[in-house]
């Protein structure tokens, strides 16, 4: 009876501990869980966390440092992306599209490039399929490592961010400018 008791009473400290939906109910930060394997992932009103302020070199601009911050009150579209990377071929003229269209009302996409050693091939990806957002050059992927949790391994994913850099939604797989245009306005709007 005693044995029972003792787990029972781990079951319900253990159920205590996995409450959240997902993963912005762990504090207050944005820490990254896929809750049931999902690929788009939403957040509303006060389940959205910051994340930190991504920042590194930039990929067109040698020497120059591109960081989060630079975009304070704009919604961002931060994309993961390699040169390497088939989906992302197709991807990075739709996010320029999405760019393009949305610049005004106050919209950024960036870009983080990873696991790309020889800088000359992501940036004649660039110059080639004519991006005009910005790039962050960081092969070894130590930007991602600061979201805790968050699958280094997905490319291309995209974190859309709000007006307060808070993650509003993450997509785990390759998005065409339609798929995220109207999340994108609406948070504009907000």
């Amino acid at each position: 009876m005693k044995r029972l008791l003792i787990a029972l009473l781990g079951l319900v400290l253990l159920a205590g501990c996995s409450t959240g939906r997902d993963a912005v109910n762990q504090g207050n930060t944005f820490e990254f869980v896929s809750p049931g394997g999902k690929t788009d992932i939403f957040y509303n009103g006060d389940e959205r966390k910051p994340i930190p302020n991504l920042s590194g070199e930039d990929l067109m601009n040698q020497g120059k440092q591109i960081s989060l911050a630079d975009f304070a009150g704009k919604v961002t579209v931060l994309n993961v992306w390699g040169q390497w990377c088939a989906p992302c071929r197709t991807e990075a003229p739709e996010l320029e599209k999405l760019f393009q269209q949305n610049q005004a009302a106050g919209v950024q996409v960036v870009g983080l490039d990873v696991r790309d050693d020889d800088r000359s091939a992501p940036q004649d990806f660039v110059r080639d399929r004519g991006l005009t957002y910005p790039s962050i050059y960081d092969p070894p992927g130590r930007s991602l490592l600061r979201l805790s949790g968050y699958p280094v391994n997905v490319v291309p994913s995209t974190i859309v961010l709000d007006r307060q850099h808070r993650v509003a939604a993450v997509y785990l797989r390759s998005v065409l400018a339609s798929d995220i245009a109207p999340l994108v306005q609406r948070l504009a709007a907000e």
